[in-house]
């Protein structure tokens, strides 16, 4: 597609406009989250769970949680330590949701509310769903959200 030379200044300017109206991806956020929710994971280490070596970070919006499938297995405990950034002033809760999708779980939350440690034992071997969202508390803000799970 062409344009003809005398809009280019125009394109230029409403392209760079843009530029400076929306705010930048922060990468810091991402790693604040990352961290916060494996300080939450070197914890539950601690009482003997298993932390796996990745951790899951997405966008969580003001609007719309985040649900994650995970495969849990009959016999074994599982911690889900889930944080936002520290400084975001954002809280957050979680719940599993079991086979019939009711939620169970308990969840032992960090007293500023940009964390929690959700822990569950199922009686039955399946996919669940760990599903995540803001509360009313603290500051309404589209954030990263890290999650780390582990086992015993």
């Amino acid at each position: 597609m062409r344009f003809p030379a005398s809009n280019i200044p125009l394109l230029l300017t409403a392209f760079f406009t843009l530029l400076v109206l929306t705010p930048p991806v922060q990468a810091d956020d991402k790693e604040d989250a990352d961290k916060a929710a494996h300080a939450l994971a070197y914890d539950q280490e601690a009482e003997g769970f298993n932390i796996r070596a990745e951790s899951w970070t997405k966008e969580l919006g003001v609007k719309t949680g985040k649900a994650l499938r995970m495969q849990l297995y009959k016999g074994n405990e599982y911690c889900f330590c889930i944080a936002v950034p520290r400084k975001s002033g954002v809280h957050i809760t979680a719940a599993v949701l079991d086979l019939e999708g009711k939620p169970v779980g308990e969840i032992l939350p960090v007293l500023d509310g940009w964390g929690l440690v959700l822990f569950y034992k199922p009686k039955k071997t399946g996919m669940y769903m760990i599903a995540i969202h803001q509360t009313d508390q603290g500051k309404r803000n589209d954030v990263p959200c890290a999650m780390v799970t582990g086992y015993k």
